[in-house]
């Protein structure tokens, strides 16, 4: 799946073991979301972080998910 292709309501998983609900229909490398996990918080997470459902990323999305792990975040 593609992650321009996730739509509002859809759940999802993290990749630090918190589900949640995608919250926006926007495209993009962040994504509003409802994460659920000690507490429920709703904020912007980045689509490289969401383990289920298995996403492809772009070219586009591989070097800005480098570049920002390079700068420590």
């Amino acid at each position: 799946m593609k992650s321009n292709d996730l739509k509002k309501g859809h759940k999802i998983a993290m990749s630090n073991g918190f589900t949640g609900e995608i919250m926006d229909n926007k495209k993009g490398n962040l994504r509003l979301a409802k994460i659920f996990g000690y507490a429920t918080d709703i904020g912007s997470v980045y689509v490289w972080d969401i383990t289920y459902p298995v996403l492809e990323l772009t070219p586009a999305q591989i070097k800005a998910r480098d570049t920002v792990k390079a700068m420590g975040f």
